[in-house]
């Protein structure tokens, strides 16, 4: 799987998580640190940040780890003779 096709695949799957998912529409920190949930469009801004940030880490992550795992399987096992 290239990492065009692994970018596809973990958007259709965060998408379809935070379809899957109840969060406010809208929110919006206060001047003393308080979130509301009715505002302007920060939440939905952050919350778009948030999961480029997380798809960005995940297809970097699935790529190493597939790397890894066609590095090992080219390699012949070792098996120990000591007793």
């Amino acid at each position: 799987m290239d990492k065009e096709q692994l970018t596809k695949m973990v958007a259709e799957k965060i998408n379809a998580a935070l379809q899957a998912s109840d969060h406010p529409k809208k929110f919006f920190i206060t001047a003393n640190g308080r979130g509301v949930t009715d505002g302007g469009d920060l939440y939905n801004a952050l919350l778009k940040d948030v999961l480029g940030v997380v798809s960005v880490a995940l297809v970097d992550i699935f790529g190493e780890l597939a790397t890894a795992s066609a590095k090992t399987s080219d390699k012949p096992a070792k098996v120990s003779t000591k007793k």
